[in-house]
């Protein structure tokens, strides 16, 4: 399946979910990955920014650099981390090589200084974890967010339940005024809801066809899906959340995307929930599974029609 050119910023919080997000972006030659830029979310900051490390090391990316960013949300305290998903390390236990540089600070800046130096719409901004870091650089640097080519968002539920309260999600939840903020930038936005990831699921027989290959992205990858299902009561299958902005970003033909006039809720128990508003979003709200599925394992294997990323490097 033929994927689209990307030049993107990675806005992450590592995270299993974001580390197979992440593994796939780096071995697919759909991407040019400019940066990781990191936030506080499944985790603290200090483990996400080492993780990003960790997992640049693994794939043999010491050309990308790992940019420390928010430690906590633009206006409130911060949400009881996921270490029940994610584990203590928030990669569920699962070894990665130590990182090859240490990471610099300043992730806000650092974005700013990217899509000023990038010809003009050529940068797509991925964002995995909560908005904190792209809510501050729409506050910081206007003139340079409004440069995005795209923003790609994980986070939200428009039909379905919540998974933090019935209707709001993990990184929405974390900082809701950050979503405000970015709802109401008028930018190229495209959401990516649970109501989608929630249908790309990865079974056992899938992780284990990942562990088993004999690429290290892919077997590491096949390793965090199954850090992912401990704890969950003999459960068949995982979602997963993130790696569907990276199949959004690269094969947007696999998904269907429907325009939607939204707001976030900012009180109560279902802060960060979304509602119909004003805002116009793009929302992935279909998906064809198995292609996607299919297309990230292909990527992570290595298909004969994949070219190899290692070769000239």
């Amino acid at each position: 399946m033929q994927e689209a050119s990307v030049q993107a910023i990675i806005d992450t919080d590592p995270g299993l979910d974001d580390a197979i997000a992440i593994l796939y972006a780096l071995r697919s030659p759909a991407f040019e990955v400019l940066g990781l830029t990191t936030v506080a979310g499944n985790i603290g900051l200090a483990a996400t920014t080492r993780n990003a490390g960790r997992l640049l090391a693994l794939a043999r990316r010491t050309d990308i650099p790992v940019v420390a960013g928010a430690s906590r949300p633009l206006k409130r305290p911060a949400l009881d981390v996921a270490s029940h998903i994610h584990g203590v390390d928030g990669v569920g236990g699962v070894p990665l090589p130590q990182a090859a540089a240490p990471a610099l600070d300043g992730a806000v800046d650092w974005m700013a200084e990217q899509l000023a130096n990038a010809p003009d719409k050529t940068v797509d901004l991925l964002a995995l974890g909560p908005l904190t870091n792209v809510a501050t650089l729409v506050e910081r640097h206007p003139s340079q967010a409004v440069r995005i080519r795209r923003l790609i968002a994980m986070g939200g539920a428009v039909e379905t339940h919540g998974n933090v309260s019935a209707r709001s999600e993990f990184n929405f939840a974390a900082d809701p005024e950050a979503v405000e903020t970015v709802l109401g930038a008028d930018l190229p936005l495209a959401i990516v809801p649970l109501d989608v990831t929630r249908q790309v699921r990865a079974t056992h027989d899938y992780a284990t066809q990942l562990a088993t290959a004999a690429r290290p992205e892919a077997r590491k990858a096949g390793e965090l899906i199954k850090a992912y299902f401990k704890g969950t009561d003999g459960r068949e299958s995982r979602p997963l959340h993130d790696p569907c902005v990276m199949l959004l970003a690269a094969v947007p033909q696999l998904f269907k995307v429907e325009r939607r006039h939204l707001d976030v809720c900012l009180t109560g128990g279902d802060s960060g929930a979304l509602v119909s508003g004003t805002h116009a979003v793009d929302v992935a709200m279909g998906v064809d599974e198995g292609l996607a599925l299919a297309q990230l394992s292909n990527v992570l294997v290595g298909s004969r029609n994949q070219p190899d990323r290692d070769q000239g490097r």
